[in-house]
């Protein structure tokens, strides 16, 4: 073949770790239905940045590719799908549970927009992926949607209520991706705790990654995506403490540090939680690291209030932090609490980012001399067991698991030499 007909799919992806999982899954889909020279724009819809994001990529792709077919699919596809299907640039636009399904590729009927009721999706449709080319670990989809209603998010409008994947298919996948190489999976979800109460035994998250340790021994390291701090089970706990498997690096779903302001976000922790969860998590798996989501300028939120999650950065001692100015999203019972302006929403933001990076700077300092355990993302490149970022002597190949002696840190990243 020559031409558009030979070229590759081409995926844009905006958002969460799903979204790059299930990207993966699209691209076999659409290339199996023989769609050579697409573009696919994966959508993110958590804020107004990335839905303008989107549309922006949408644009620039219909310009560098003007004979293509440019479809859009994702959660701000899902939540306003006649808004993308009236851009001049869009050519199809799939909801969240038509964009798994083989058959939507095949362009049935050839409806311009195929977007169903989310919240009548009950399953998860069984699928493997064939990896992820060019990257070092793999994403492993346990869990979609939410039953939350956290008054700031619009996610579980995109994502519908929560499922879960069987038990089962979990460790056939994973089985799978460690067939192909992988030697480290992220268990990835939009409310990874809520796992287990749809499927038959109520099994809890601990439970399943416990059952799935057991089924893959051959699986070196296992990461997870965001949690909530209150909804950790006791078997996650005791994985916690005495599984060397399990990386020592769990990511926060906090979003605030001031008790007022987590009341009006709708959370289900109060502050004392969190700080309680992280001292738990250090005492059972000391030299634990901690990532965490916070939202800057929340409606209604004051100085002392952003004060509180300021100072929760050092009292839960967190290394890696993901921060965003609050967002209004259409819909969300936040959009209608008096809102805090702008200029202080993006100050109390940079605030925050900079004690992160204090925070991190600190830690990489502490690794000095250690011994560490790296995955190599690309040669040269990798991340320690705890995610720290690493430079590396030596060539070992994307994908190896080597031994090191941290030498220096400097800009945000460790530099070590292999050990033999």
């Amino acid at each position: 073949m020559t031409g558009a007909s030979a070229a590759p799919v081409e995926i844009l992806t905006f958002g969460c770790r799903l979204n790059a999982y299930e990207s993966e899954l699209m691209r076999g889909h659409a290339e199996a239905a023989g769609m050579h020279g697409a573009v696919i724009v994966n959508t993110c819809d958590v804020t107004a940045e990335a839905e303008r994001q989107a549309r922006q990529a949408i644009r620039r792709a219909r310009r560098e590719h003007p004979g293509s077919e440019i479809v859009v699919t994702g959660c701000a596809a899902q939540i306003d799908p006649a808004g993308f299907a009236a851009m001049p640039e869009v050519s199809r636009v799939l909801g969240n549970a038509e964009k798994l399904k083989p058959e939507s590729w095949h362009h049935p009927g050839d409806a311009r927009i195929a977007v169903n009721d989310i919240m009548a999706v009950t399953e998860l449709a069984g699928h493997l992926t064939a990896g992820f080319d060019g990257k070092a670990r793999a994403f492993l989809q346990v869990q979609n949607g939410c039953d939350h209603r956290c008054t700031f998010c619009i996610i579980p409008y995109g994502r519908g209520n929560s499922r879960s994947v069987p038990m089962g298919a979990i460790a056939a996948e994973a089985r799978h991706l460690v067939s192909l190489g992988y030697r480290e999976i992220v268990l990835t979800a939009v409310d990874l705790t809520s796992y287990g109460p749809d499927l038959p035994g109520r099994p809890t998250l601990g439970q399943m990654i416990r059952r799935l340790l057991a089924a893959v021994p051959e699986l070196e390291r296992l990461r997870l995506s965001s949690l909530d701090p209150v909804e950790i089970d006791e078997d996650l706990w005791r994985l916690i403490a005495e599984e060397p498997r399990l990386m020592p690096h769990l990511h926060l779903s906090l979003q605030a540090g001031d008790d007022m302001i987590l009341k009006r976000m709708k959370r289900r922790h109060a502050r004392a939680d969190a700080i309680a969860v992280c001292a738990r998590a250090r005492s059972l798996r000391p030299g634990i690291v901690f990532g965490a989501d916070l939202i800057a300028g929340f409606p209604t939120e004051t100085d002392a209030m952003f004060r509180n999650s300021l100072d929760l950065v050092e009292e839960c001692g967190l290394t890696y932090l993901h921060v965003f100015p609050y967002s209004a999203r259409k819909g969300t019972p936040a959009a209608r609490m008096p809102q805090v302006p702008v200029g202080d929403r993006r100050a109390r933001a940079a605030e925050l980012r900079a004690a992160g990076l204090r925070r991190l700077g600190g830690f990489l300092d502490s690794q000095l001399g250690a011994e560490i355990s790296a995955l190599v993302e690309k040669p040269g490149h990798g991340r320690t067991e705890h995610y720290a970022p690493v430079r590396l002597d030596g060539d070992a190949p994307t994908g190896a698991i080597v031994r090191a002696r941290v030498e220096a840190a400097a800009d945000g990243v460790l530099v070590a030499m292999p050990v033999s």
